[in-house]
């Protein structure tokens, strides 16, 4: 007995693939996660002009430079979509391993930060502002995790060649994360 195809990979119902329109729907759910974090945030800063005096503590650079290595570990991402629409699954596994990889180096400079932070007085109980920093970059990290972990999977069905649709719907997951990145960076870092 031969390996079926589960209905949803091939199925386009409302004119998009299932799988696709899956994704799209996580990441709705996800907007409405962080629009309340973020909108939350937002109000709380209007009102509480002080939010500005713990923000100078952030360290810049380092925030920086995880967009830089998120901007360009999407870049990988697409590559790695364009290797699948080519049919070529073993160059798009070699991308999306070197989109993992700019998740991993995120994750541990966002590492080295909150040590740092920590070891000076800024825990989450430090105030409101520092309890909003680490509730939205802590929950942007674990949606950093799932993806990463999400297209290791991905990666090793690429590079045997099967399922190469869920290549692209990574890299919209993955997308959206930086995305969110895009908003948490002004607002956690440059906004004094």
């Amino acid at each position: 007995m031969g390996h079926a195809k589960p209905i949803a990979t091939d199925r386009s119902v409302t004119g998009m693939p299932t799988g696709r329109l899956a994704v799209w729907w996580v990441v709705a759910s996800e907007i409405v996660i962080f629009g309340g974090v973020l909108g939350s945030y937002l109000i709380h800063r209007i009102g509480h002009p002080e939010f500005g005096l713990d923000a100078i503590h952030t360290n810049v650079w380092a925030g920086g430079f995880n967009t830089m290595v998120l901007l360009t570990s999407s870049y990988c991402a697409v590559l790695a979509h364009n290797a699948a629409e080519q049919g070529d699954g073993k160059k798009a596994a070699k991308l999306l391993w070197l989109t993992v990889l700019g998740g991993f180096m995120f994750l541990c400079v966002k590492s080295y930060e909150w040590n740092h932070e920590i070891e000076l007085g800024y825990t989450i109980t430090a105030g409101m502002f520092w309890s909003f920093y680490y509730i939205a970059a802590g929950i942007h990290g674990l949606h950093v995790i799932a993806g990463m972990c999400l297209m290791i999977w991905i990666a090793g069905q690429a590079r045997r060649g099967e399922e190469l649709q869920r290549v692209e719907l990574i890299g919209i997951y993955w997308h959206f994360v930086d995305l969110v990145w895009i908003f948490l960076f002004p607002l956690l870092y440059i906004a004094k």
